[in-house]
């Protein structure tokens, strides 16, 4: 069995060195942008009860603003094993995305033991007021 994965490890060598070099850039990209994005939210966004509202699913704006979200939520599942902000990550691209319930969602996630701490402390860092759930 370890040599089967040993193995397979050598023969794609090459695949595992570009597996590296884009978790390296997933963590850096991670590190410079959530910042900026975090502390662009609201300090009340949470703190709000919203109420439902249609999204149009298929209008192209919302089709690839939701692509976008996706990917950047693929990205965050992955830096959940790989270097990087998975959590953070995650809730942007929730953040980015529209679909229905994705309010209810969001606040799940950010009140999730640590990630509003994580949050607020960003946002502290550069003096703006932290998030209220």
């Amino acid at each position: 069995m370890l040599n089967n994965i040993t193995d397979w490890l050598v023969q794609h060598d090459t695949l595992l060195y570009w597996i590296g070099i884009i978790s390296l850039l997933m963590f850096v990209f991670s590190l410079l942008l959530l910042p900026v994005l975090i502390n662009k939210i609201p300090s009340d966004y949470f703190s709000h009860r919203r109420q439902g509202h249609t999204v149009d699913l298929l209008k192209p704006k919302t089709i690839l603003r939701n692509l976008f979200g996706l990917m950047v939520l693929l990205a965050g599942l992955a830096m959940l094993v790989l270097p990087g902000q998975g959590i953070l990550c995650i809730l942007l691209g929730l953040t980015i995305m529209s679909f229905p319930g994705k309010y209810a969602l969001e606040r799940w996630v950010v009140t999730r033991k640590g990630v509003l701490e994580s949050l607020n402390w960003i946002r502290e860092k550069a003096g703006k007021p932290p998030l209220e759930v």
